[in-house]
Formats: structure tokens, C-alpha cells, sequence
């Protein structure tokens, strides 16, 4: 653990700075995200960086500010992926994430990351005001942001009351909710928004318009989560820079879902079976 971190928990750190604005800080902001950048996975957050900085219009409209603005969304939309990531880890009890240990189980963190979430949270909402309060597309971005917010919340909320480790039922892994899971979970704020914030940006705001593109960028995400649950069972980790956790977390993944579609009476008696006994389930 870097000495900057400690530096953030020893009480008094940083009191010279705003009191009343904390994340302005660059030690703050550099915590929080520094342990990440390093990784060659941060080539998937450039990647979304870039598809929201098409949202600067027409090269008529290419200002500096309107570009500041377009990349100031797209580390929004970072921080927002980073606030869920590091409480889903904690919620699954993960071990690692993008090829590193969960931040929750780093050396002085613990449950501290719970904290760190809602500050990655918060200093979304204070990001987008002080680049984008003065634009016209601010309160749609606003709007985007907290619906995708629920939506995410709503699709883990699923998840997590689908899989108890304690109860095993496979009559609850059907393909209509996983799908909802996904949808929620994973599409929303994975594929739907960074488009959407780029073609409010761009000023693009009728509801045909973006119902047609969540109709496609929605399928892309279930396709996405369909080739996680795949990696996630038979990914390499040094590959894949986590290990899977979704069978002894009994979730409702793709694999599980298609192999009751397609197995018979006898082999689903050997599957609820062979769960239970990892689990230690009740119900045998």
C-alpha cells in the first residue's frame, strides 16, 4: 500500500485543503484512482473516454470547453463504474478485480471501501455541475446519471435476493430473469449510458432517438455478460485479471440458466444435489 494512501487515513490529512470539498483534493483523487491506471485494462475506460468525447457535435462545435466537458463526463462515467465495482466486490466477497486485489481487501482499507463508494458516487453528481451546470444538456445528463443509478441498484438488488448461499433453488434461474438481471445490472450503465451522455452532448435528446439506441446498446450488453459468466467459470485469471466467483456464489449466470434448459430430470436432480452439498444448503 503507497504511503500517499496512509497519508489519506491519518486524521488531520489534507486540513489545509477545502474542507468543504474534499474530492478537490489531489491526494484524494489520486487514491482513488491511481491504484487503477497502471493496468492495461484501463484500455477498456479510454476506449468509453473516447466514445464520449464524440459527443462534442460538429467540428463547428469543437470548442475547448465543449471538449473539457466531454471528458470530464467520461471520467464521470469512470467514477460511476468505479462506485458499483467496488460494492459489488464487497458484496460478492471477491478477491480480485482487473488483475489486482479488491480494494476492500487491500492493507488498511476493509470496510472502509464502503465509504470510498459513496464518495465515488457523490463526486460524479459534483463533477458534472462544476463542467456542466451552465450547458443545456446538464439536467438531461443529471436525469441520466440518477435513473441509471436506480436501474444498477434495482439489477443487483435482483441478483443478490435470486442467489442466497444458503437457500438453493434452481426453479429461480430462469432465462426471463436473468435476463433482467443483466439488463439492470449491467447494460444500463455498462453500454446505455456513455452513449447516451454522448448523444445529449451532442445534442441529441429525442426519445425515438434514444429508445432505438438503448434497443441495440441493450443486446450488446447482454451479449457482454454472457461472455463474462463464460470467462468467469472458465477464463484464465491472468488473463481475465479476476477469479470467478459466480458458482460458489450460487448467482444466476448464463451457464447455469442454459444448463437447465437442456438437462434432463435426473441430471437436474444431480445439479441440485452437487449445490446443495457445496453450499451446504438446506433442502436436501
Amino acid at each position: 500500500m503507497n504511503a500517499a494512501y496512509h497519508e489519506r487515513r491519518r486524521p488531520g490529512a489534507g486540513h489545509a485543503e477545502r474542507e468543504d470539498s474534499p474530492l478537490s483534493s489531489r491526494r484524494f483523487v489520486r487514491d482513488l484512482t491511481e491504484d487503477r491506471l497502471g493496468h492495461p485494462e484501463v484500455g477498456d475506460a479510454v476506449a468509453r473516454l473516447k466514445e464520449v468525447s464524440t459527443g462534442r457535435g460538429t467540428p463547428g462545435q469543437r470548442t475547448s470547453e465543449s471538449l473539457r466537458c466531454a471528458l470530464a463526463v467520461g471520467w464521470c462515467i469512470e467514477l460511476f463504474q468505479a462506485f458499483f465495482l467496488v460494492a459489488d466486490d464487497i458484496m460478492d466477497a471477491s478477491l480480485t478485480r482487473r488483475g489486482q486485489t479488491c480494494w476492500y481487501k487491500k492493507e488498511g482499507i476493509g470496510l472502509d471501501a464502503i465509504n470510498d463508494a459513496f464518495l465515488l458516487e457523490s463526486s460524479v453528481y459534483r463533477l458534472l455541475r462544476h463542467y456542466c451546470g451552465k450547458q443545456p444538456y446538464y439536467l438531461n445528463l443529471l436525469e441520466l446519471f440518477l435513473q441509471t443509478g436506480y436501474q444498477t441498484e434495482l439489477g443487483q438488488t435482483l441478483d443478490l435476493i435470486t442467489a442466497p448461499i444458503s437457500q438453493v433453488d434452481l426453479s429461480r434461474f430462469s432465462e426471463q430473469r436473468y435476463k433482467a438481471i443483466v439488463k439492470y445490472k449491467t447494460a444500463f450503465y455498462s453500454f446505455y449510458l456513455p452513449v447516451a451522455a454522448a448523444m445529449y452532448m451532442a445534442g441529441i435528446d429525442g426519445q425515438e432517438e434514444h429508445e432505438n439506441a438503448k434497443a441495440i446498446l441493450l443486446e450488446m450488453g447482454e451479449f457482454f455478460q454472457i461472455q463474462d459468466d463464460f470467462l468467469d467459470c472458465y477464463g484464465d485469471p491472468a488473463l481475465t485479471g479476476k477469479v470467478g466467483t459466480d458458482i460458489q456464489d450460487n448467482k444466476c449466470s448464463w451457464l447455469v440458466v442454459e444448463c437447465l434448459r437442456r438437462v434432463t430430470p435426473e441430471q437436474r436432480r444431480i445439479l441440485e444435489v452437487k449445490t446443495w452439498i457445496l453450499h451446504g444448503a438446506e433442502g436436501l
